[in-house]
């Protein structure tokens, strides 16, 4: 086992040696436009994350589909403060800025912020959002909607439809679709998670997509069936998971999976012959991260890089598309240790948890916990296809933003 973690870090300090001097030479390297470009957010997945999910599922030998890309790089996470949240996160990739926590679309001073993905529209490109959260929850909704408050999900749903006009939006959060007393397809509150139930602010915004012409579904089915260029699937009241402790009513089984979501999406936006931007997020890697559940935090890892495998055959057959990996910030404090009776010093939900197997091998490894919260460390990324090479170096959240604006060959105004 000591082995395996000696192996992880070395691997971790050999990526940041080897990416820590390219950037300079890179920042101008674009030759060729970008056509599509695939952002994976795997909420809250650090680097000790992505070892721990490569180690669960390939062994120490193999990698994953999000690792096994020619170019990666370290990004800084703070917004106007050391620790981020998604919100403030998602909108200095969306939009090259620093903000407050809770921001969506806007800067510090509460204007608004245009969005890669509004770029994307204006050329002429097909956009969409795919999560197991709730589509309008804070990632999603920093690419495509402008309000002083990440709560306020309703009005972001209202702007993804009349504003950004983003063709194709999958995921979870039909509450705040439908006005209360509305169940919409799934049951208020549900014996999983009471909670749940209607509570739109903006009316029945389902039926408005249907009038501004969007498939809607809400079904395995009716997505595999589903035609045409705009669509809205809701397949869950909000999460697609149920987020809770170990053992405790932790439940990660999408009626729909992340995969699935990934390819029809691919499919949809790919008709468009002037190219499209999808951002796909993984959210449940962040959620159960929170619940210190290092078994579904693997889990959900794991759907994620099913979805990654995904866009890199597309990616393969089209060069002209950008495929790239990482996270808004880490969550847990989550480190990977030696199984040690020993060495445990948490309590509560801090607890070690593990031990879990390394695939292709007898060894185990276990999973140890700082916090409930998010930390300030960098986080990786990982990049394939037209113009990856731009995403090498040591850099700020916020030039996400500046690069992708680069590869797609966007002149912004700031």
């Amino acid at each position: 086992m000591k082995a395996a973690i000696l192996g992880t870090a070395a691997t971790a300090l050999i990526v940041t040696a080897s990416i820590g001097g390219q950037a300079p030479e890179q920042v101008n390297a674009a030759s060729k436009q970008t056509k599509n470009v695939i952002l994976f957010v795997g909420d809250g997945m650090g680097m000790a994350q992505r070892d721990a999910i490569r180690l669960a599922t390939v062994g120490e030998k193999g990698n994953l589909a999000m690792d096994s890309m020619p170019y990666a790089g370290l990004i800084y996470t703070s917004s106007t403060v050391p620790i981020t949240d998604s919100a403030a996160s998602a909108t200095a990739y969306a939009s090259g800025v620093k903000t407050y926590n809770g921001a969506i679309g806007m800067d510090a001073d509460k204007k608004s912020v245009k969005t890669i993905m509004e770029y994307a529209k204006d050329a002429g490109k097909s956009t969409g959002v795919v999560t197991t959260s709730q589509v309008t929850d804070a990632t999603g909704a920093a690419f495509g909607a402008h309000v002083e408050d990440r709560s306020k999900q309703s009005d972001i749903a209202l702007q993804f439809l009349t504003q950004s006009k983003i063709d194709v939006i999958l995921g979870g959060g039909e509450d705040f679709w439908y006005p209360a007393g509305t169940p919409g397809k799934f049951q208020d509150t549900p014996a999983e998670d009471p909670s749940e139930k209607s509570k739109g602010t903006q009316g029945n915004l389902v039926d408005k997509a249907k009038k501004l012409g969007y498939n809607f579904v809400s079904s395995k089915t009716e997505l595999q069936k589903a035609k045409g260029g705009k669509l809205l699937g809701l397949f869950a009241n909000e999460e697609m998971f149920q987020q809770n402790e170990e053992g405790k009513g932790d439940i990660y089984n999408p009626i729909v999976s992340l995969p699935e979501m990934t390819k029809k999406a691919i499919e949809t936006l790919s008709a468009n012959k002037k190219g499209f931007f999808l951002m796909v997020e993984e959210e449940g890697t962040d959620e159960f991260a929170h619940r210190n559940n290092a078994k579904m935090t693997i889990k959900a890892g794991q759907e994620l890089d099913k979805s990654v495998q995904v866009a890199k055959d597309f990616a393969k057959k089209n060069p002209d598309t950008l495929v790239l990996v990482l996270a808004d910030h880490e969550t847990g404090g989550f480190s990977i240790e030696e199984v040690n009776a020993d060495d445990e010093t948490g309590d509560g939900i801090s607890k070690e948890d593990g031990p879990f197997a390394i695939a292709n091998s007898k060894l185990n490894f276990v999973v140890d916990w700082t916090t409930s919260g998010h930390t300030g460390v960098d986080i990786p990324i990982t990049a394939m296809g037209q113009n990856a090479e731009l995403f090498t170096g040591i850099y700020e959240n916020t030039q996400v933003f500046d690069k992708l604006a680069q590869a797609l060959g966007f002149k912004i105004k700031k």
